[in-house]
C-alpha cells in the first residue's frame, strides 16, 4: 500500500511529486481508501459526496471528501476532519447544499484542489 503523509497543509502520496495534479491525488485516495457515497438526486448544487478514510503505514488516518457538483459534474477533493462524514450524513437529506457549505466547504484551503465558491 502506498504511504500517505501530511506535510504542512499539503498531502503527498509516495510516488506523487509536489507538481502532481489534484486529479492524481484524487485517484490515489480512491484506490487507497474505501468510499461511502451520499447521493443527492434532487439537489440543485450537489450530485454526490463520497467520503474516504486513508491510513498510512503508521496507522495515522486521513479523511477526504470527493464532491461532485450538479452543474458541472466535475469532482473535487477536500481533506476534511474525522467527524465531517457523520455530520454531513445526518444533514444532507434536508439540504445537500447546506450540509456541504456547513461541513465540507470550510476545508476548502487544506489541499487547494477545490473551487473557491
Amino acid at each position: 500500500m502506498k504511504k500517505v503523509i501530511l506535510l504542512g497543509a499539503l498531502l503527498f502520496a509516495i510516488g506523487i511529486s509536489a507538481q502532481s495534479s489534484c486529479s492524481d491525488l484524487m485517484a490515489t485516495v480512491k484506490s487507497e481508501g474505501y468510499g461511502s457515497t451520499y447521493y443527492s438526486y434532487d439537489s440543485d448544487a450537489i450530485s454526490k459526496v463520497t467520503f474516504y478514510e486513508v491510513s498510512d503505514d503508521n496507522y495515522n488516518k486521513y479523511y477526504f471528501a470527493i464532491v461532485q457538483f450538479t452543474g458541472s459534474f466535475k469532482e473535487y477533493i477536500y481533506q476534511v476532519g474525522p467527524r465531517t462524514k457523520s455530520n454531513y450524513s445526518y444533514n444532507y437529506r434536508t439540504s445537500a447544499g447546506k450540509a456541504f457549505w456547513k461541513y465540507v466547504q470550510p476545508y476548502n484551503k487544506n489541499l487547494n484542489c477545490a473551487p473557491n465558491l
